[in-house]
Parts: structure tokens; sequence; C-alpha cells
């Protein structure tokens, strides 16, 4: 279908070791950062095989390690304090698992050398400043493809009701150690969500108010990769091209987005916190509204977009945007997400409260087009 080198080592923006297999060289990567490693999991990671693969690797190795798999699905501050107090005596940490694993390792790793609460660290309130560069060491081992923690400099932590960023160039996991070859299982409806997750973020980060234009070359190829690739996965999951492609469009997507997201991400992290949506599902069930919300502001850019979604773009730039969103609603159906709130059981009652949150949360300070309130309840309630 196409090429892919599916192995390589490089440093950008953290230093990568990419290739099937090669969770095989974790021992001798982390060997001289100490003997005795805190490893991040949580318990589906645990019970799938993936981990006891790592573990061995460490104990043939001659590492020590102690496990904590405590992380949920939307890591809370709770469970952050819970990791760091097994983090006690262990010299780095090694994180294995999705984007919530990952984030909670950055987090444990921050507290590690970083007095609490972790409230005074959002990103919002200015909390970055407070962040020195005294971490222990991190290698993050991702076993999705959607949110690209291993590369991203920011960490998502559940804190009061709310999804709390705190962003720091500290936060960066020392080494990503990316292994498409464990996600050949990944369960089909986590393939799908994490895949969207991927897409928004390059998506989103693409349109994103600011002048980057090293982030936006990015997020072009990951946009072009995450589409022609994750219809790929969902039909052939054992495809390592596929997977291979799906995990690079992943880191892209969170290197990109330091430039920023969108009202997608505002909107969807209340969804996982109130109504318990996956997040990637989530991003999934609110891009193509916000797209439309966005038109007359991105309609000027959305071109490149289109060329890299392959969809044919129109003579008029607002009917580009229409492709693209009807284009978006397709891929999704096709690969099982749903395509209204109500199907994952949002009701209507937790609108003005989500509108509330999605206020609150700073994604939405870059989307190119100002959002009020009325603004996040009438989108909540197209999607109804």
């Amino acid at each position: 279908m196409y090429a892919l080198d599916l192995c390589g080592e490089f440093s950008f923006p953290n230093h990568i070791v990419f290739g099937p297999g090669r969770v095989s060289e974790l021992a001798d990567r982390v060997r001289p950062w100490g003997s005795q490693a805190l490893v991040v999991t949580d318990e589906g990671i645990h019970g799938s095989g993936i981990l006891d693969r790592v573990l061995e690797v460490l104990r043939d190795g001659n590492i020590d390690y102690r496990t904590f798999d405590g992380v949920e699905p939307n890591p809370s501050g709770d469970s952050v304090e819970a990791g760091v107090r097994r983090l006690e005596g262990c010299d780095f940490i090694i994180s294995v698992g999705g984007g919530s694993v990952i984030d909670a390792g950055k987090a444990i790793r921050l507290r590690a050398t970083h007095g609490g609460p972790l409230e005074q660290y959002d990103d919002l309130i200015g909390g970055s400043s407070l962040i020195r560069g005294d971490l222990p060491p991190m290698v993050a081992i991702p076993t999705t493809a959607g949110t690209g923690s291993e590369v991203g400099r920011s960490t998502v932590i559940t804190l009061g009701g709310r999804k709390t960023v705190i962003f720091s160039p500290a936060l960066i996991p020392t080494m990503a150690l990316c292994d498409p070859a464990l996600t050949l299982d990944m369960p089909r409806r986590v393939t799908a969500g994490t895949g969207a997750d991927a897409l928004t973020h390059n998506i989103e980060a693409y349109y994103a108010r600011g002048f980057h234009p090293l982030c936006d070359a990015i997020a072009v190829d990951g946009m072009r990769r995450a589409m022609r690739s994750l219809p790929v996965a969902m039909e052939e999951p054992r495809d390592l091209a596929a997977r291979s492609d799906m995990m690079v469009a992943a880191m892209m997507g969170a290197i990109a987005f330091q430039k920023g997201l969108g009202v997608v991400h505002s909107l969807s992290h209340p969804l996982s916190t109130i109504a318990g949506v996956h997040h990637g599902t989530a991003n999934a069930l609110m891009l193509p509204y916000a797209l439309r919300f966005n038109r007359e502001f991105i309609a000027d850019r959305s071109a490149v977009v289109a060329d890299a979604l392959g969809v044919p773009a129109a003579p008029n730039p607002l009917e580009t945007v229409e492709r693209i969103a009807t284009a978006l609603e397709n891929l999704f159906q096709a690969i099982g997400l749903p395509a209204r709130l109500r199907e994952v059981g949002v009701q209507s009652a937790l609108i003005c409260r989500m509108a509330d949150l999605a206020m609150e949360d700073g994604c939405h300070l870059c989307n190119p087009r100002p959002v009020s309130r009325q603004d996040m309840v009438d989108l909540y309630e197209a999607a109804l």
C-alpha cells in the first residue's frame, strides 16, 4: 500500500526508539539510570500479557522493579498520589500503557521532586512556572496510538472534577520506546477511539490560532498518515505497517498540538469527566460540529487539510470545510464510532454543567473562532 521504514532512532523532541520488537532493548536502555524501576500501568495492561513481556525484559536484564497498576481511564490526583507512595527507593519510572498511563507516570514523576497539591501546577493559572527540571528519568512505552503522550510536554489529570492540564518541557519523558507490535492485539473499539484521537489532534492543531509553521507541517503529515492507515488497522488489525503508521501519526499529533488545540478538546474533556465518554470517541463526536462552527475562520486553510485527507476541494472554500466534516463523519461511522452524544448515554440535563466546564478548559483559547458559553451549549445540543 505504501512504503514505511519500520525502525529508527532519533531525537525529536525527546529520544525516540521506534520499531517492532524494540521493547526487547528496554533493560539496556534504562540501565544507566539505576537499578530500581517503578512500572506504572493499569489493570487492563496488567492482565493483557503486554506487561508480562515488559517485566520479562527487565528480569532478564537484572533490573529490579515494583509495579503500580492503579491508573484509571481518566487519571485522578488520588491515583497519582498512590503512585507516588510506591515510588520510594526507585531510580526511574517506566510507564506502560495508553495516554492515561503515560500522563499518570508524568504526574508521579513531577511529584517525586515537587510538593503537592497538583492543582498548583495547572497551566491555566501559570503553574508551569513552578516546575523545575530536576525530575527522575522516565521511559514511556505506548500500547495505543492516540494521545502521543510519549512525546508530549503535558499531562492531563482530573482534579476537582475537571481535566487539568499541567504543562512544562520538563515533563516530556526522557525516552519514548515505541514498539508498534505492542498494538497488534488492541481491541477494535480502542483502535477506533485512539485513532480518532490522533487524527483530531493533527487537524485541530493545524487549525489552531497562532504562527507555528513547524507544527503545521507535522500536523499535515500526521493527518495524512492517520486517514490512510486507520481504516487499514481496523480491517487488518495485525497489519504492522498500518499500526506503525498510526503510532507515528499519534506522535505527530502530540508534537503538533504544542501549538495549541481548540474547542473540540474543551468540549470533549467534560464528556469524559462528567459522562464517562472515552476521550478519543468524544473528539470524534465533536470534531465535525466544531469544523462547521469554525468554517468561516478556517476556510482559507482547508484546501491543505482536504488534500491530506484525500477529500476533493471545492471551488468555494466554505464548501471544502463541509466536505471535510462529512468525510470525517463517514470515516468515524465506518469504523464503528457513534455519531450522536445520545448514543453514548449523554442526556440533555448534563449540557449546562458540561458547558461550564468547557469554558473553564483552556484549549478553546486557541480556537480559530472565539467561543462563548452559549456556543458550547449550542455545539453540545447539535451533537446530541
